[in-house]
């Protein structure tokens, strides 16, 4: 099956920084896309960031502040500085992915980011 895995979770101070990689892997014909998607307690999930061959989108909640990479084939990272408390979410990471001919929609298992002091 296909597996979204992220790391980089963590606990920072407002204004510090923090790195999340997600690395896809399985029975992979091609992804369309990867990005990254918040939820915060009380609060629907949400989009932070996404690239395709085409676009990309970034949240205006986070536009100037985070930056989205795509690392290779299977990989995607977020580059997020200047945090905010209101950043504090679960992170998920998404994929487009075509796996034995079916496109779909795959999401990691999430990776908690606190940012308080």
């Amino acid at each position: 099956q296909v597996q979204l895995v992220e790391f980089g979770g963590g606990l920072v101070q407002p204004g510090g920084s923090l790195r999340l990689s997600c690395t896809a892997s399985g029975s992979i014909f091609y992804i369309y896309g990867m990005g990254w998607y918040r939820q915060a307690p009380g609060k629907q999930r949400e989009l932070v960031a996404r690239l395709t061959s085409g676009s990309t989108n970034v949240a205006d909640s986070v536009k100037g502040r985070f930056t989205i990479f795509r690392d290779n084939a299977r990989a995607v990272s977020l580059q997020m500085s200047s945090l905010k408390p209101e950043d504090t979410a679960v992170y998920y990471c998404y994929g487009d992915i075509n796996s034995r001919n079916i496109r779909s929609d795959y999401w990691g298992q999430g990776t908690q980011v606190t940012v308080s002091s």
